[in-house]
């Protein structure tokens, strides 16, 4: 049963959902999630019953101290709202959770029942993967989606992927059945820098975000926290000759496959989102 009588009427939502876990390297996806949710003051008004999909020797709850009470915290997907107001009004529904256990086809259909009972026009999925590509260079991000009217529309890959998949997936296809628009990003991690948390993948997960719904996300201290990430993996490099060796051949691979591209189009998009970021930046005051 929905109960969302605490939901005011949405405007333009769009639902942004990214799981813990399997589809989840660095934590890139998730941290995307959290941070929207923490930038623009997410209101929680539902959360998904732990013991319906989780097993709790593989996700424990964790017990903590209120005010001297001892509470638990159990693993769940909870979801919450939030209002943007640039460039123009629209509302966001954001899903935070892990990915469950158990009755995956039963937890994507609940989270398709919110996005029905909300008036949802799109869902966008996050994720990220671990990959052959250097720390050094931008951070990959593939769109995907299994509307072929939306990959060319948005100019995404239509999905053609064979193999094991997680939740990521398996949402994918059930908005597909069910006649929802969606999309899913996926960041690419350097897998020999895997453990989290990896805020350039994060700030290259939100930049993409920003593109297809033509929004402005105040990022805070992520870019800061994402150049001292790269100086971070770089002196760790540099003390280890073999992965220093290692790393310079992925960016001589990476370059060598990118070279035409970047050269024209990807240029020309990294200009465009300049100009519109610094359109969209506050006047200055003489003299600052």
């Amino acid at each position: 049963m929905i109960e969302l009588e605490d939901v005011p009427e949405l405007i333009d939502p769009v639902m942004v959902a990214a799981f813990e876990g399997w589809n989840d390297a660095g934590d890139a996806a998730s941290s995307a999630v959290s941070h929207l949710d923490e930038i623009w003051d997410g209101k929680v008004f539902a959360a998904l019953d732990a013991e319906d999909y989780y097993d709790f020797q593989v996700n424990r709850p964790t017990v903590w101290m209120d005010e001297g009470v001892r509470r638990i915290t159990w693993p769940t997907t909870r979801l919450s709202v939030v209002r943007v107001t640039e460039p123009k009004t629209r509302d966001i529904v954001l899903i935070r959770g892990i990915e469950p256990s158990m009755r995956w086809r039963s937890f994507c259909q609940e989270l398709l029942g919110f996005a029905h009972e909300l008036g949802v026009e799109m869902v966008v999925i996050l994720g990220a993967l671990l990959g052959d590509t250097p720390h050094t260079r931008p951070v990959p991000v593939s769109g995907v989606t299994s509307d072929a009217e939306l990959a060319q529309s948005l100019d995404l890959e239509e999905s053609k992927y064979e193999g094991p998949t997680g939740i990521v997936g398996v949402l994918q296809e059930a908005c597909a059945h069910a006649g929802i628009p969606a999309v899913t990003f996926w960041a690419a991690v350097p897998h020999y820098v895997a453990q989290p948390p990896n805020p350039k993948a994060t700030l290259a997960l939100l930049n993409r975000l920003e593109d297809l719904l033509d929004l402005r996300i105040p990022l805070g201290e992520l870019p800061d926290d994402s150049r001292a990430w790269q100086l971070g993996v770089d002196q760790l490099a540099a003390e280890d000759s073999e992965v220093a060796e290692y790393v310079q051949q992925l960016e001589e691979a990476k370059d060598t496959a990118e070279l035409p591209e970047a050269s024209g189009d990807a240029i020309a998009r990294e200009f465009e989102r300049y100009l519109k970021r610094r359109d969209n930046q506050p006047p200055r005051h003489p003299g600052e």
